[in-house]
């Protein structure tokens, strides 16, 4: 099915493209993805112990969400469902959660696959990508062969921020299709490709570009940019060891420095955009992967923060996907906060949308254009949106979300009052639990039947 989808994107690109706006130029798109940053880890959504200054500044000038979610509580789902505008779920049960490097290491996303990066590519945007990929470990499933002009980054999902060596020991940091080890932390040497790509295409290239920056940073091993490596080539990271090594399994302090390296990168990104004279040319969307980690096997512990949420990453629960979200546009987007429903996959269309791509690329895909809630604070339309990993399960449906966990009896909650998720109404709401379940399913049918396995 997701063939058939990404030839209709293709066959209807030439007809469709146009700029946002009639005698203006195509905009600037910069996607940034933090990995695993909890709802509660920045200022603006109310973290007092994480210094982050220039978040606390794009969410005074931007749009702040109250109610955006990841499409999977955790890293490679999510990346399949912004990158493609689908369910991951219709690519299988392999994207439902994160994918390994040691028994699927020969897999990634089907190449058929159409991503934001080929649409935009194709419609005269030059593309960049700089960070973790976390969709395939070697060519020909890689970003190059993705929509992407240029790739530097790691292909595995935690690598040593310092050593650039995966969990199994092997080297990884690519440019494009090859290896190309470089020193410095993670965080530090994505900055400065995005920096050096926003310069040169202004500078050279003279087209508008699209690029995606999915950091490494919070997610382990959890290293500050005053750490050492400490992974070698050729050994062996699988257990416990792929944290790090740490003198304390108290890990506040540790991610602490790596939130703020992520704020001060983007600090950077924003002062390049000024002195290029593009900040207004440019749309800016901050996002995260899915919730953050609050404990971890082992003992370790004050990892994270989701603020109010009840879970953490791997969990259905707020907790799991609830993420913090801005939307920047200098003289577009006015600055406020919106507690419109909204989910990962909805970047697609919204991208495609900024572009001038038309609206008939939205109506191949899952997620919705968002562009008019930017632009002009339109509500969403109403919708039922769906999660799943493994036999964690769940709906959301307006106020009202339900949970199911393995064998356990279905839970029901209503998100305007509990976002905690504290008081369970299954057994109040039978004839809701039942249609949400029935929802649940047909879903479920749906997406089983469009995947390609």
């Amino acid at each position: 099915m997701y063939q058939v989808r990404a030839l209709i994107l293709t066959l209807v690109l030439p007809f469709v493209v146009a700029p946002l706006v009639s005698g203006e130029l195509q905009p600037n798109i910069i996607l940034i993805v933090a990995d695993d940053l909890g709802f509660g880890d920045i200022g603006p959504y109310g973290s007092s112990s994480n210094r982050t200054p220039h978040l606390d500044r794009l969410a005074r000038e931007g749009l702040r969400f109250t109610d955006f979610h990841s499409n999977g509580p955790m890293c490679t789902p999510t990346r399949v469902a912004l990158l493609t505008g689908l369910y991951q779920q219709r690519f299988g049960r392999i994207f439902e959660s994160a994918l390994g490097g040691r028994n699927q290491y020969d897999n990634g996303l089907p190449l058929a696959a159409e991503t934001i990066a080929e649409v935009l590519q194709e419609s005269g945007y030059t593309t960049a990508m700089y960070g973790k990929w976390h969709l395939g470990y070697h060519p020909p499933l890689m970003p190059f062969h993705q929509g992407f002009d240029d790739f530097r980054g790691l292909a595995s999902g935690g690598g040593d921020h310092h050593s650039h060596i995966d969990r199994s020991g092997r080297k990884d940091w690519w440019h494009n299709d090859r290896i190309e080890m470089e020193s410095g932390y993670a965080t530090d040497l994505i900055t400065k490709h995005s920096v050096d790509f926003i310069e040169h295409s202004v500078r050279e290239i003279g087209r508008p570009f699209f690029l995606y920056i999915p950091h490494l940073a919070i997610h382990f091993p959890w290293q500050t940019p005053d750490d050492s490596s400490y992974r070698i080539e050729g050994g062996d990271y699988w257990d416990l060891s792929k944290l790090g090594r740490h003198t304390t399994k108290n890990m506040a302090s540790k991610v602490k420095r790596m939130v703020e390296a992520v704020d001060s990168s983007l600090g950077r990104i924003l002062t390049a955009l000024h002195e290029q004279n593009i900040a207004e040319q440019t749309l800016l969307i901050f996002t995260s992967d899915n919730g953050g980690y609050i404990t971890y096997p082992g003992g370790f512990h004050n990892i994270s923060s989701n603020g109010p949420l009840r879970g953490q990453k791997t969990d259905v629960y707020e907790g799991g996907h609830r993420v913090p979200t801005i939307a920047w546009w200098p003289g577009r987007i006015r600055p406020g906060v919106s507690d419109e429903i909204t989910m990962s996959f909805d970047l697609f269309p919204t991208f495609a949308a900024t572009a001038g791509l038309g609206a008939a690329i939205s109506s191949k895909l899952d997620g919705v254009n968002l562009l008019p809630l930017l632009l002009e604070g339109a509500p969403i339309a109403a919708r039922t949106l769906f999660w799943r990993m493994r036999d964690r399960r769940a709906v959301r449906q307006g106020r009202w979300k339900l949970v199911e966990q393995g064998l356990s009896a279905p839970q029901l909650f209503d998100l305007s009052v509990d976002i905690s998720e504290v008081n369970d109404l299954a057994t109040q709401r039978p004839r809701l639990v039942k249609d949400l379940l029935a929802k649940l399913a047909a879903w479920e049918n749906e997406v089983e039947h469009s995947s390609d396995r």
